[in-house]
């Protein structure tokens, strides 16, 4: 995965683009106007996707981790998303994390990304300062099992969250991460936060950091669920986005109403996903599509079949949308 992000805006097209419709779209939804694909051999799934496609841990969450990765491969994943606290049980119970990466790569699959550096941008210095000790045992963790990024999600949550107080501390975690761990800081907006919600905000600390490895974790939920929208992708470059959680929602309950437990199969609900795949396309996104749920009811059954489901809805949302 290209690690040098030069470029954070994408010029010249998006500019030329319509402009968005209100409201979200369906399912049925054409490509955005004035949006063309690039022509390009699938490189992944046997030829279906230009796009990895990973399993976030999350969407088997009651699933031991090594059965996780097990499972991904499997079914068929190129890649395998775990959260840190996975991470940090496994090593606690005697496992190593070493072993582990390397296992993840004999099964075919690897590592994207880890979610993530919790409670990592406090609104002080001597706040940081301290936060620092854990913040660099979750990179540690990270980058032994041989993550590619870690996920930086812009927290203590607070309503008067300060973006330029918070582009420097991103600055400052990349700056650690890739000194010390080899590791590269995405950041990850949450859609309902109070601070850091939307795309927009996610893209100032990126940007502002001004440092060319900076980049994002961008998610279906969250576009929706904080208010952004989808038309605003098409106006990054993909080297820009580190990785894609990819999900859908329901039409009920209500936007604002709606937790990660109700996120669904992708194709399953309202979300434009076709058409974001085509933008996704046109800018050069490269990255992986992770597929990450928390629906209760997917806990409950077979966690294999969860997964199988989700690969099968994903590639034929591909499929559709790139045919």
């Amino acid at each position: 995965m290209n690690m040098n992000r030069r470029r954070f805006l994408q010029c010249g097209a998006g500019a030329t683009l319509a402009a968005a419709a209100s409201g979200y779209a369906t399912e049925n939804a054409q490509p955005s106007p004035g949006v063309s694909v690039p022509a390009a051999a699938g490189k992944y799934q046997g030829g279906v996707s230009r796009w990895p496609l990973c399993l976030n841990s999350s969407t088997i969450r009651p699933t031991p981790l090594k059965d996780k990765i097990r499972i991904a491969a499997e079914t068929g994943y190129d890649a395998i998303e775990p959260w840190v606290n996975e991470l940090a049980e496994f090593e606690k119970a005697g496992g190593s994390l070493d072993a582990l990466g390397k296992e993840v790569r004999d099964r075919g699959l690897f590592v994207p990304n880890v979610i993530g550096l919790w409670e990592c941008m406090p609104p002080t210095e001597e706040l940081f300062e301290q936060s620092l000790t854990a913040t660099r045992e979750r990179m540690r963790l990270c980058a032994a099992v041989g993550a590619q990024h870690v996920a930086a999600i812009p927290a203590p949550d607070r309503e008067d969250f300060d973006l330029k107080w918070g582009a420097e501390m991103y600055r400052r975690l990349l700056d650690i991460g890739r000194k010390e761990f080899g590791i590269i800081v995405a950041v990850e907006f949450v859609g309902f936060l109070q601070g850091v919600h939307r795309l927009g905000q996610a893209c100032a600390l990126g940007i502002d950091a001004n440092d060319p490895d900076a980049c994002l974790i961008a998610d279906t939920f969250h576009l929706f669920r904080g208010g952004s929208g989808f038309e605003g992708i098409r106006h990054l470059d993909g080297g820009f986005i580190a990785d894609f959680h990819w999900n859908d929602v329901p039409s009920d309950p209500p936007r604002e109403q709606q937790g990660d437990e109700h996120r669904i199969y992708p194709g399953d609900g309202i979300l434009p996903l076709r058409r974001l795949l085509v933008d996704l396309a046109a800018i050069g996104y490269a990255g992986p599509l992770s597929l990450e749920m928390f629906n209760r009811e997917h806990w409950k059954q077979d966690p294999k079949q969860v997964a199988a489901t989700g690969l099968r809805k994903m590639r034929d949302l591909i499929g559709a949308a790139l045919a």
